[in-house]
Formats: structure tokens, sequence, C-alpha cells
């Protein structure tokens, strides 16, 4: 903080200044209508909701959820703010700067054996989403998982879940996680200049950049984790990713915020599953379609809607999975004891009726 001279008035001044700017910070990435300021978002009904990146498509249950107002029709007020990656998010619920996060199940693991005790609330996606691309200059020598070492792959954040992924990938096909050189490159177009400037030889990243990367013919799929076919290919089995997951504390001091929570998003996993990719775009901001144009972003719409639960239920293998998945390359999993059942919680979303 700069130091002020020690005039009254240039210090109320700049006291000032510096509270506007942290308001305006803060309402830059708001998607949510509310007026509620931080003060209050532990009052009544309000709750802040970081996403690790909102016009991402496997977090679209989010953002639709506001957009056909579930939340307000169940009477629980929703902010909604972004960050580029997962790790972002799950910085500001420990600080307390937000109630929940839409992001990867998995961090719930590695907070556990950090100390922290996260749990998922609503489980969206029993997929990763998650697609490895190569690009066409890299493409000849990067066929493969096998071919990582040495090459520089994006990951939306150093600690994310696709830096976790790309980790596993590299494993599970003989190359050692020290071989591996992951590039912190964000998502959307940040990823798309990456790859065509040769920063990146190939990246983990999702809808609708994987789409917009076929399209303009910059590179082709590696590792397709969209389908639960694809997971279990790729991760043996299925891999639950996109979830609300909130501070277990948290929760429990609240539950009937929770349950309206999750009232709210089941009921937009039901709708997704009975309307079609053209009727989803059509709720979407429209500027969600702005990277690629309408028709691109009803095919990534198209391409990922696979990976979403119908009823917000965590799949029975989903946990060992993930465990498995992370256990084979972070070391402070592979000594340590986590106790999966309280790493979610299906109380809310079985209290549903859907």
């Amino acid at each position: 903080m700069m130091r002020a001279p020690g005039k009254s008035s240039r210090t109320l001044a700049m006291a000032t200044a510096g509270m506007l700017c942290l308001v305006l910070a803060g309402c830059a990435d708001e998607s949510s209508a509310s007026s509620s300021s931080g003060a209050d978002s532990l009052k009544g009904d309000t709750v802040k909701i970081m996403v690790g990146g909102l016009d991402k498509v496997i977090y679209l249950p989010a953002v639709l959820t506001q957009q056909l107002g579930y939340f307000e029709q169940e009477g629980v007020t929703v902010k909604l703010l972004t960050e580029p990656a997962g790790v972002q998010a799950t910085t500001a619920l420990i600080s307390g700067d937000v109630q929940g996060v839409v992001g990867f199940y998995d961090h719930t693991l590695d907070l556990q054996v950090k100390g922290k005790q996260v749990e998922s609330v609503v489980q969206l996606a029993q997929t990763p989403g998650e697609v490895e691309v190569v690009s066409k200059e890299a493409a000849s020598s990067l066929t493969s998982p096998k071919d990582f070492k040495g090459k520089k792959l994006g990951v939306t954040g150093l600690g994310s879940s696709t830096d976790f992924l790309t980790k596993y990938l590299a494993v599970k096909n003989g190359v050692p996680v020290s071989d591996v050189t992951p590039v912190a490159v964000g998502a959307g177009q940040t990823f798309v200049t990456a790859l065509q400037k040769g920063s990146i030889d190939g990246g983990m990243t999702t809808d609708p950049t994987v789409a917009q990367i076929l399209a303009k013919d910059l590179g082709k799929v590696l590792v397709d984790m969209r389908t639960p076919d694809g997971s279990k290919a790729a991760l043996g089995g299925l891999y639950p990713s996109s979830s609300l997951y909130m501070n277990t504390n948290w929760v429990n001091s609240h539950k009937d915020t929770v349950q309206k929570l999750a009232n709210a998003m089941v009921k937009t996993l039901k709708w997704m599953s009975e309307h079609s990719p053209e009727e989803i775009a059509a709720e979407m901001p429209a500027d969600y379609a702005k990277g690629g144009g309408k028709e691109l972003y009803i095919k990534s719409i198209e391409s990922t809607l696979p990976m979403f639960t119908k009823d917000g239920v965590m799949p029975a293998d989903g946990p060992r999975t993930v465990h498995d998945v992370l256990k084979s390359f972070n070391p402070n999993l592979k000594s340590a004891t986590v106790d999966l059942e309280k790493t979610y919680t299906t109380e809310f979303v079985k209290k549903t009726g859907s």
C-alpha cells in the first residue's frame, strides 16, 4: 500500500479510491445481477460461488442454472465469479472470499491431505471433459502421452486439474513426472495463441477451445476424455470432475442454503438431459459463442454433454478412480490416508426428488 502524507483529506480520498477499485474489481468477473456486497455474503441466502472459467462448457451447468432462473426460484441469491483455473478458485474458497466453487472434485482429495476439509455437494460431471491436443507442427513427434518427455505441455495453471491429469497420463505411459514440462497458459484464446506461436507443443483444454482449435486446423486430438468411454480408456474408470464443492464446516452450518443450491443445480442437470444442444446454447449468454460463432458453440456443447450427470449424484466408483490417479504421481497422496467418504456427500442431491 502507498504511504500517504499526513493530511487527513488526502488519506480519506485514497481510502475511498482504494475501496472503489476493490468494488470495481469484484464486479468485473461477476455474472450475477445481484447487488449484494461481500460483507453480506453470509447473510440470508446470498452465496458467492467461484467458477474455474465461466465460459467453459465443462462448467456450463452453473451459468445455465442462473440463466434458467432456478436459483431465484429456490429463493437463494447467487453471485457467480470467475477465475481462469480451478486452483485459484480453490484458494478463494479456503481464504473465505467465496462460499463455494464450481470446479474439479479432485481438489477435495488434495486439500484433505493438506488439512482442509472440503466436500462436493453436487456432482455435475462423471468424466473430466478434458482433451489433450497437439499442434500441427508437433504432431509428428507427439503421437501419444508416451512422447510427453521434453515437450512443452499447456495446462490452465500449475496445481490445476489439467496439471494433475497431464502428469497422470505421463506416468501411466512410462514418462516420469520430472520429465514433464507443464506450461501455465490458461484457457480460451490464451491457450490457442500459445499453441499457434509454439509456446506449447500441445496441452489439455476443454470446449469451446477444443472446437476452435479443430475448426482453425491448428492441431488435433490426442486423448479425448469428454465421454464415459474416453474417461475409462484414459484413466481406468469414470473420473468425477465438475462439481459444486464447499467447506464442510460451512455446509454443516448452512444446510438449508446448500439444499436450495442442490435443488436448483439438479433441476438444471435434468433439464439439460431433456433438451438439445441448440436449446441449451440458446439459454446461455450470447457472448459465450463469440470465440467461434454460434454453430461452433453448439457443437462444443454437443461434444461435452456426455460428461454430465443427470441427478448430481457421485458415481459409485468415481472417488476411487480419482484417488488412484492422484496417488500415481502426487507424493502427498502416496503416503497419506484419504477418507474418500468425507470428500463428497449425496445428502442434498438425494433430497431433491428428481
